[in-house]
């Protein structure tokens, strides 16, 4: 699978491709020269993946802020 560009991806099709490189390493379908790349590879997805939690959980809680209720 081609790795979209970062500033192309989205949380979902992170989410999807570091499920997949979890299931190819579970089940063994993953061979030990591609191993660290494929390591990097999520390492990567899952720094993405927190900063965009992190950049919706503000913005949301700046949102809720701005509300009067």
């Amino acid at each position: 699978m081609e790795e979209p560009k970062k500033n192309e991806l989205k949380y979902e099709e992170a989410m999807k491709r570091l499920e997949e490189i979890v299931h190819q390493i579970e089940n063994g379908e993953m061979d030990i020269d591609s191993l660290a790349d494929k390591l990097k590879e999520a390492k990567s997805l899952m720094t993405f993946c927190k900063k965009k939690l992190f950049s919706v959980e503000e913005e949301v809680n700046r949102i809720m802020s701005e509300q009067s209720f």
